[in-house]
């Protein structure tokens, strides 16, 4: 049996949750994990542009991060939504590892003297617009958790992967030796 992409079920503006239930689709959750997996979406972009292997490399497990990170804030039971994080490894040790990987990135940089306006080139550019979109997801994750009950790793995670990937634009245009336009 083949699947079709089209179901018909949100026709009139509802759509269906993990694990059960219907929402309307401008319910906060729906916007939070909305908002996930555009930056998701956004991350695939940066990774097809001007291919830079430890930057990319990166980038693959956020990814994958994000994915898991979308299924939990779309799971309305607290359980589930537990086993979706302890699945995915959205813990303290991997934020561990998006520090380390901030870290590794500003030895390869001038310290920040002034703002910088986003942009250089397209792989850096593409991963400040990620950069927004994951502090867009990060808002709307904290108005969910005014609601629900939403873990406070999914929080953290995205507070870092924002500071993350505004290193990884840096350093994109160090690599391929692009100037920094300071504001």
């Amino acid at each position: 049996m083949t699947l079709k992409i089209y179901t018909k079920t949100g026709d009139t503006g509802d759509t269906g949750l993990f694990g059960g239930g219907r929402v309307r689709k401008d319910h906060p959750r729906v916007e939070a994990y909305g908002d996930v997996d555009e930056l998701n979406a956004a991350l695939g972009l940066a990774r097809s542009i001007e291919m830079m292997p430890r930057i990319d490399e990166v980038l693959v497990p956020i990814q994958r991060d994000l994915f898991a990170i979308g299924a939990l804030l779309a799971t309305p039971d607290t359980g589930k939504m537990r086993e979706q994080l302890a699945k995915a490894r959205i813990d303290d040790a991997r934020i561990g590892e998006l520090e380390r990987a901030i870290d590794e990135g500003e030895r390869e940089l001038e310290p920040l003297k002034a703002f910088i306006l986003p942009g250089g080139t397209p792989k850096s550019a593409a991963l400040h617009v990620a950069r927004t979109v994951c502090r867009r997801a990060e808002r709307r994750v904290v108005h969910l958790a005014g609601d629900i009950d939403v873990p406070q790793t999914a929080v953290v995670y995205l507070n870092r992967l924002s500071d993350l990937l505004f290193v990884l634009a840096r350093v994109a245009n160090r690599r391929a030796g692009a100037g920094e336009v300071t504001w």
